[in-house]
């Protein structure tokens, strides 16, 4: 990616719910980001 890009684009902070909370994902620790990335999103559809 062009640097100078790179140097424009603001940090996004992500949160998840952590045991009935919402909590940035950047103060897990990095196994748990890891399952974070890993974790596949699926989309139900609903019957006509």
């Amino acid at each position: 990616m062009d640097k100078d890009l790179e140097e424009k684009r603001t940090k996004c902070e992500v949160y998840s719910r952590v045991v009935g909370y919402l909590r940035p994902v950047s103060q897990w620790n990095r196994g748990k980001q890891q399952e974070f990335s890993d974790r596949k999103v699926f989309e139900i559809k609903e019957k006509e």
